[in-house]
Formats: C-alpha cells, sequence, structure tokens
C-alpha cells in the first residue's frame, strides 16, 4: 500500500488516515507532496489524485482519495486492528463524530489551520469560540459513555479525526477551561498529542 500525503505540518487531511495505518501495523509506503508550491504542487497531485487534492490511500490498482473514506476501508481490510469499537452503538456515535468534524467546524478549520511548526496566543472569532464549546461538549458527551480514555475507548478512527483538532488548540493557546471544560476534554487532548503515532508524524513534520 501506499499512502501519499501533504506536507506533515500543515495537511491536517493527511493525518488523520495515516494514523488510521499506522495502527493498522501494515507496512506501507509514504509519498509526500510539499503544498503551497504554486505550479508545482496541483501537477504532483494529479498524478496521484482522481479529485486534486491529498490524501490518496492506493492499495494495488485500487485508488481511495478521501480520508473518511480511506479510514472505512483500512477499518474493513484489517478487522483486528480496532479501528472501530465491536459496540454496534458505539460505532454510530464515532461514525457520527468523525462525520461531525468532516463537514462541520468551518470556522475553526478556516481561522485556526493545522500548523505544527507554530505557537502563538491569538483571539479567536465568535463563529470559532463556537465551533470549540461544540467540540468540548462532543468529546464530553463520548468520553463519559465510553468510559475513555479515548472518546470511544480504545483508540479509533474518531480520535484520528480530532488529532488534528487537538494540535490546532496547543498552535493558538486555545485553553478548553475557557469554552467549558471541566478537565476531562483537555486531559483526553493532551493524550492525542502524546500518542507515539503522533508524535512520529510530528516529528517528521519538524525535521
Amino acid at each position: 500500500m501506499e499512502i501519499v500525503v501533504g506536507t506533515k505540518k500543515w495537511s491536517s487531511w493527511s493525518l488523520r488516515p495515516w494514523l488510521a495505518l499506522k495502527h493498522t501495523g501494515a507496512s506501507f509506503k509514504e509519498t509526500v507532496i510539499e503544498l503551497r508550491q504554486a505550479g508545482i504542487t496541483e501537477a504532483e497531485i494529479a498524478r496521484h489524485s482522481p479529485s486534486g487534492q491529498v490524501p490518496v490511500l492506493k492499495d494495488g490498482d485500487l485508488v481511495i482519495w478521501d480520508s473518511l473514506a480511506i479510514c472505512e476501508y483500512l477499518a474493513e481490510k484489517f478487522p483486528d486492528a480496532g479501528l472501530w469499537p465491536k459496540d454496534a452503538a458505539l460505532r454510530a456515535i464515532g461514525r457520527s463524530a468523525c462525520a461531525e468534524m468532516h463537514g462541520g467546524f468551518t470556522s475553526l478549520r478556516g481561522e485556526c489551520p493545522m500548523a505544527l511548526e507554530t505557537r502563538k496566543t491569538m483571539a479567536i472569532s465568535e463563529a470559532t469560540q463556537n465551533d470549540v464549546r461544540k467540540i468540548v461538549e462532543r468529546w464530553n458527551q463520548l468520553l463519559k459513555r465510553s468510559g475513555g480514555p479515548f472518546l470511544l475507548g480504545e483508540w479509533s478512527i474518531a480520535d484520528a479525526f480530532y488529532t488534528p483538532v487537538a494540535t490546532r488548540f496547543r498552535t493558538y493557546g486555545i485553553h478548553l477551561s475557557d469554552y467549558g471544560d471541566l478537565g476531562a476534554a483537555g486531559a483526553y487532548c493532551e493524550r492525542l498529542l502524546e500518542a507515539p503515532e503522533f508524535l512520529a508524524w510530528e516529528k517528521a513534520a519538524l525535521a
């Protein structure tokens, strides 16, 4: 298998399926395309992706070009990896949380892009503050239901989808206690950023 990703310090969409693939334990080839290179990036991505975007997973003749679709494919291909919990209700809620991230929180994603090389404190808009409150609420909801330590109990695709969010909170100095967190969401955020798979990604991104 080969996974094609964008610049590691910026590409949140690439990080998500890369983490899931890493959790399978399978060997894979990694191709990194440098983003924001005028006249170059688009042509390089087009060599791999029918959508003109990354990430892309290649498995033989199969090409999958959406982060959530890649994760679902990996969950089916590697059922013993436990990328989704066995409990059907938890799986359904986890998929809902992933879809919510996949298509929502546009203010947070636009105003606070993933930038692993950056640390700064800035004022965020009301719309982004509302996104942060909703994320804190969702994390607390799932952690309470599953008992933790991750959103659905053991690490899952849902955690892959919210790892880039955790990096944003760190990058822009967003304190979850200002948005309704009593401690559980903040502790979960730290667990995401301390996971060995994420640390491996970050090390490569900042090398």
